[in-house]
């Protein structure tokens, strides 16, 4: 991440502190750049398993530009004295960085998810940005990455967007991006479940509230109970032994 971008450091994690507008002129900024560029989103879930997967923590602390995803990172600016100026998660910030790639004439590739979710995703989201090119699609269990990642090389997508969930999503585009000839990679969890419509946001009131994460719980208990009714907590205990001097950083 370039050291002029405002950044909040989270469990060691250099966090993009931006609005909405500066993020998006970020994300142009990377299309016009000449090295692949990463592009990933912390929340109170990624950060706990950075905490465990050194490989994955130098993933994010290497990644062009990490964007703030939750009121878990929110909390945890607040407790340091700073903030973010804006929620910039995966599922409302993506479709505009595919408007910047839009805009840009950029070819996107979409990987990820259960069969048939790309396409569905693809369908959607081009009758929803006007100009968006989707030049190809693949699922996330493909058995032959090697070839997965000829076939994006030869749609000549610029922009890849996988969605495997953390840390897989983050590790593969850190190894794979550059062989895929793409400038900009996103990796961007449920993006694609949520696009596709096989998993329902929460009511809007309830994202506003920074509470959605609850609203996923209640529908999925079983899958999510580790990572929010653990997790959160023990992010939110990580973050305050941070702040008063109890752990490292790094």
């Amino acid at each position: 991440m370039r050291a002029e971008i405002p950044t909040v450091p989270i469990l060691g994690v250099r966090v993009a502190k931006l609005d909405e507008q500066a993020a998006i002129n970020e994300v142009k900024r990377l299309f016009e750049g000449h090295e692949p560029a990463l592009v990933a989103y912390a929340n109170a879930h990624s950060m706990n398993l950075a905490c465990g997967n050194a490989s994955y923590r130098r993933v994010l602390d290497q990644a062009a530009l990490v964007l703030n995803d939750g009121s878990g990172l929110a909390i945890a600016a607040r407790l340091r004295g700073d903030g973010f100026p804006a929620n910039l998660n995966g599922t409302d910030f993506t479709p505009k960085i595919l408007r910047v790639a839009a805009d840009l004439g950029a070819a996107v590739y979409l990987l990820g998810g259960e069969p048939g979710i790309a396409e569905t995703a693809a369908a959607k989201l081009t009758a929803a940005i006007p100009g968006l090119k989707i030049v190809g699609t693949q699922h996330g269990f493909s058995p032959d990455t090697e070839a997965v990642v000829g076939r994006i090389r030869a749609s000549g997508a610029e922009v890849v967007v996988v969605a495997m969930g953390n840390p897989a999503q983050e590790l593969w585009l850190d190894r794979y991006l550059t062989a895929t000839g793409a400038r900009v990679g996103v990796a961007v969890g449920a993006f694609l479940d949520f696009t596709a419509g096989k998993v329902e946001r929460a009511p809007a009131w309830m994202r506003r509230a920074g509470v959605e994460w609850a609203y996923r719980l209640a529908r999925e208990p079983r899958r999510l109970f580790q990572r929010y009714v653990v997790g959160n907590p023990l992010f939110l205990a990580r973050v305050l032994a941070e702040r008063f001097g109890l752990r490292r950083s790094s």
